[in-house]
């Protein structure tokens, strides 16, 4: 089969497999019709209702039942459905009056409560800032509302984005739909949940180290944190100037597609890379060391799928210099934490100080932020300099090897554990060995937030007792586009996984 007839038979299957939903949908009793609503992707229910097949009011309703038949998993803080509703409704007028509709028609989007909205309060999961309104949306929501997108709602998260589980000593802890013990990552658990959970299919996260990558491998979903400077950042509290990037999850990489069209404007088609002669780089020092036994086992069991789809594994060793990795993402981001932060709240006239805020703060993210982030413990400015100038080097020799292996892109657990329980907030047991949380969840997620290249992540499978693993695929700083024409490719080489039993 040719490559022009190989796309016309994945177009055309896919539109068969949309229109069958769609017609079992309409055929269907109320619940059941409502549970076929939400299983749709992002893709498919904007594709529904922009053709007329389903309203956008009876989509949204479908999603906000089904918010609301699962408070256990506490993955929103604000959720207003009279808004949604009225937002759904006034889609359907737009649909109805032949008006020039967006890609996110009537789509419903959580959003990480660390990004502004105007008609919702924006709390960065802290007490102090409760009922604290923006004066204006973030940018990537007024983006994301252009294109005919509809906020619902405000998604829980760990405090001040900074820690590893979204155990919210003020809101709650957000729980993960594959295991209600478990954890669901941070820092954007929330909107991970809610989008495992078939909540919604597509929802706003946000990454300084990640915090986008984490949720979505803890989950079960795909995550892409972009190329650095891609998406807009106006409207969103940093913890560094140089790290934090907005970005999606979802449950298929063309969301993902979808996503990053409406935010940059670059709508053209990706279509799916063949694998045949893809080169992927497999850095097996560091990356693929001290993992978990099911960790291992199905990383492994997933590059071999790869390998039999005709990937080729490029082992070329990296520079010694991306070890370092964890060390200089903590230095960067606990040297400017304060100011950032400080920052943020003086420009969004937030109405209190840092200290004002850090005064309200639980204690498991006060004492973290104490010992990390604050004199006398936070990095010198000799060390955060030394640490910038070690991110300069590591990215230019990333590019340097990226340009001399020709790889496509490096492959590898997005991290060292299955979501460990809710609970364990320092450290987690990985084959009789106690080791940090930080470096269990997000060692090896450190490279990506140094360079600022695009990571994807994408669910590796499910370990025997039924937690998520996610592996991450790096690419070249700039290669987002390919990077998701990769990701489209590795979906179906990987397989699905199953839905959450709820």
């Amino acid at each position: 089969m040719s490559g022009v007839d190989r796309r016309a038979f994945l177009k055309q299957s896919a539109q068969t497999v949309g229109a069958a939903t769609i017609l079992a949908i309409k055929g269907a009793a109320p619940a059941a019709a409502h549970s076929g609503l939400t299983d749709l992707t992002a893709t498919e229910a904007v594709a529904a209702m922009t053709r007329g097949d389903i309203t956008a009011e009876a989509y949204a309703q479908a999603l906000l039942e089904r918010a609301a038949a699962l408070p256990q998993l506490n993955a929103f803080r604000v959720l207003d459905g009279d808004l949604v509703r009225e937002a759904a409704r006034d889609a359907d007028r737009k649909r109805a009056a032949g008006a020039k509709l967006g890609q996110l028609h009537g789509l419903p989007i959580p959003v990480k409560d660390s990004v502004n909205t105007r008609t919702l309060p924006t709390s960065y999961g802290t007490a102090a800032l409760r009922d604290f309104r923006p004066a204006a949306d973030a940018a990537v929501v007024k983006a994301l509302s252009a294109q005919g997108g509809i906020l619902m709602g405000k998604t829980n998260l760990h405090e001040l984005s900074f820690g590893w589980t979204s155990n919210n000593g003020t809101f709650g802890p957000v729980r993960n739909p594959y295991d209600l013990g478990r954890i669901p990552g941070g820092s954007s658990g929330g909107s991970a949940a809610a989008v495992a959970a078939r909540i919604a299919p597509l929802a706003v996260a946000e990454d300084t180290w990640a915090s986008i990558r984490l949720p979505a491998a803890c989950c079960g979903l795909t995550g892409l944190r972009p190329t650095y400077g891609r998406y807009p950042d106006e409207g969103i509290m940093p913890l560094t100037t140089i790290f934090d990037q907005v970005g999606p999850v979802a449950r298929t990489v063309a969301d993902l597609a979808l996503f990053d069209a409406a935010v940059t404007g670059e709508a053209g088609p990706i279509d799916p890379l063949s694998l045949k002669g893809v080169r992927i780089g497999v850095p097996r020092r560091f990356f693929w060391e001290g993992l978990d036994g099911e960790v291992e086992r199905l990383a492994a069991e997933a590059l071999r799928k790869l390998t039999d789809a005709g990937a080729v594994v490029v082992e070329t060793p990296l520079p010694e210099i991306v070890e370092r990795s964890p060390d200089v993402a903590a230095a960067i981001i606990s040297f400017e934490a304060q100011a950032s932060i400080a920052g943020f709240l003086a420009r969004s006239q937030a109405g209190v100080s840092f200290d004002g805020m850090f005064a309200a703060v639980s204690d498991t993210v006060k004492t973290l932020f104490k010992a990390l982030a604050l004199p006398p413990n936070r990095p010198s400015r000799e060390q955060h300099e030394a640490a910038l100038a070690l991110r300069a080097a590591m990215t230019a020799q990333m590019t340097d090897w990226f340009a001399r292996t020709g790889a496509a892109a490096l492959l590898f657990p997005a991290t060292m554990v299955p979501p460990p329980p809710i609970g364990a907030e320092d450290e987690v047991t990985i084959g009789g060995a106690r080791v940090p949380l930080a470096a269990a969840v997000a060692r090896n997620m450190a490279l990506g937030s140094c360079t600022g290249f695009p990571s994807l992540v994408v669910p590796a499978g499910l370990t025997g007792g039924g937690l998520p693993v996610g592996l991450e695929v790096l690419g070249l700083g700039g290669s987002d586009r390919a990077l998701l024409a990769l990701g489209l490719a590795l979906a179906p080489a990987l397989g699905r996984i199953p839905a959450p039993k709820l």
